[in-house]
């Protein structure tokens, strides 16, 4: 039986382990994004994200280390569902390559609005957790997060406006 979670400090390394497995997640379905896309930008920019995505994970480890604990990942429903979500479009739908490059675009924007609201609160947390050197870590994420997020929108309206 599980115990009542009562301790704001529980929840944030909760959230910081979810977050870990989230990264670590989508280190292994970049690559598999990139070779999907067929949109030579949108490929790059799946690649690119894919080495900022190490670093954040590399990020994520140190922000456990800061706050005096083992890295550890807990599994994060959200990202499997998103992930799974893909899988069953992609082999369901069978896009066609335009299709499919506008398909990656949003699947992407819905991963870093996810990444982006699960920093946001992490942030929160540790702002009042008193975790300040936590903090900056955890911004520097967010930061790229949100280029991403504005990297894919422009994606999309690129590939909406040229294959309409």
């Amino acid at each position: 039986m599980a115990t009542t979670m009562t301790d704001p400090r529980e929840l944030f390394l909760h959230e910081l382990g979810d977050l870990l497995y989230a990264e670590n997640a989508l280190v292994k379905t970049l690559p598999k994004l990139a070779r999907e896309a067929t949109d030579a930008d949108l490929q790059k920019g799946f690649e690119a994200h894919l080495e900022e995505t190490k670093l954040h994970v590399d990020k994520l480890k140190r922000v456990f280390e800061l706050v005096g604990e083992k890295a550890k990942a807990e599994k994060c429903p959200a990202i499997d569902g998103i992930t799974k979500e893909h899988d069953e479009f992609m082999s369901e739908e069978k896009p066609s390559p335009v299709i499919t490059d506008m398909f990656l675009t949003g699947a992407g924007a819905r991963t870093e609005h996810y990444e982006i609201a699960a920093y946001t609160g992490l942030i929160t947390m540790a702002q009042a957790l008193g975790e300040k050197n936590a903090v900056p870590l955890l911004q520097e994420n967010l930061k790229q997060e949100e280029a991403a997020l504005g990297k894919l929108e422009q994606a999309a309206k690129r590939l909406s406006r040229s294959n309409a």
